[in-house]
């Protein structure tokens, strides 16, 4: 049985198969088709971390495939009162058909899914923000940026060997980042102020993935050498949730690292603007480039419904 819990468990190949997934879903969708490909199925949505997007995404996702959500709340189950994993892994997951966990600590997912009877899916985690990666590599392709490839049946324009600056903290979108680019062959450069780096263990693995799939990695500190003919630009916030208490301290350490018009006039000209949400105008970019032509922000969350339901897809065909 396939889980979704990180990109570094998936193959090419398999990643390409629930994109193309993916895209024939989204197709379908907006011509009022079908696509009830989970009829009756059931999504268990288990939140220790609060969302607003992947609430909303998986919640109509599994709608429009014909199932059904049920959204619950740590706050409200026994997990979150101290029943171990593995009692809950077991118990929820043998009344439902699929289960996306969204938590603080990766530990937590590997050990539900090991437990489960059905697939989990990582709806993020201090190391990984998988689902957000593959919204992200919906809309390059959407935008012709993306890696030529035999088993991606979309018909796009490309960018035969397209590159992609992360500017900011070297937190789970960064590390995601890692992984995608490790295992699709395309260029990365990342730029995080010292000591805000990616996950060592992490780049290490991306490093050996990179190896066979041709992939280009830069760890550097500055944003300017980072996006320099960059075709894609990206950024998180500088403090996540649950470092609330750090965020002052991060403003000035991160103040050289706000994508602005400077930053992205190094870029290449046609490059898109990607965030993965919630944006803070002002600190990690701009109002100009968020609300300006190559952003592609509101496309990129609107992916979040459509990746997803390719995941989702993609699990309960694999399940067996």
């Amino acid at each position: 049985m396939k889980h979704f819990l990180t990109l570094r468990d998936l193959s090419q190949y398999e990643i390409i198969e629930i994109l193309d997934l993916a895209i024939a879903i989204k197709k379908h969708f907006l011509q009022n088709l079908s696509t009830a490909l989970m009829k009756d199925k059931i999504l268990a949505m288990i939140f220790e971390k609060n969302s607003t997007r992947t609430r909303v995404s998986f919640e109509a996702g599994i709608y429009q495939l014909g199932g059904m959500g049920m959204f619950l709340s740590s706050k409200d189950i026994q997990l979150g009162r101290g029943e171990p994993i593995k009692d809950t892994a077991r118990a929820i997951g043998s009344m439902v058909d699929m289960i996306m966990l969204r938590t603080y600590a990766q530990e937590r997912l590997e050990e539900f899914a090991h437990y489960s009877p059905v697939p989990i899916i990582n709806g993020l985690s201090d190391l990984f923000h998988p689902t957000q990666l593959l919204s992200d590599y919906l809309t390059m392709i959407e935008c012709g940026i993306y890696i030529p490839n035999p088993y991606l049946k979309a018909p796009c324009v490309h960018i035969a060997n397209p590159k992609v600056a992360y500017i900011g903290d070297g937190n789970n979108m960064a590390n995601s980042w890692l992984m995608l680019a490790s295992k699709m062959g395309f260029e990365l450069s990342i730029a995080s102020p010292e000591g805000y780096m990616p996950d060592a263990t992490i780049t290490a693995q991306a490093l050996e993935f990179a190896a066979e799939s041709g992939a280009k990695i830069s760890l550097l500190h500055s944003p300017k050498e980072a996006v320099l003919g960059a075709n894609v630009i990206t950024t998180d916030t500088w403090a996540s949730m649950g470092q609330e208490d750090e965020k002052e301290k991060r403003q000035k350490i991160f103040k050289e690292y706000c994508v602005d018009e400077a930053l992205m006039g190094l870029a290449d000209k046609n490059a898109i603007f990607l965030h993965c949400f919630p944006a803070y105008r002002g600190q990690e970019v701009s109002e100009a480039v968020l609300e300006g032509p190559q952003s592609k922000v509101f496309k990129e969350a609107q992916n979040r419904l459509h990746a997803q339901k390719g995941i989702m897809a993609w699990l309960h065909r694999n399940r067996d």
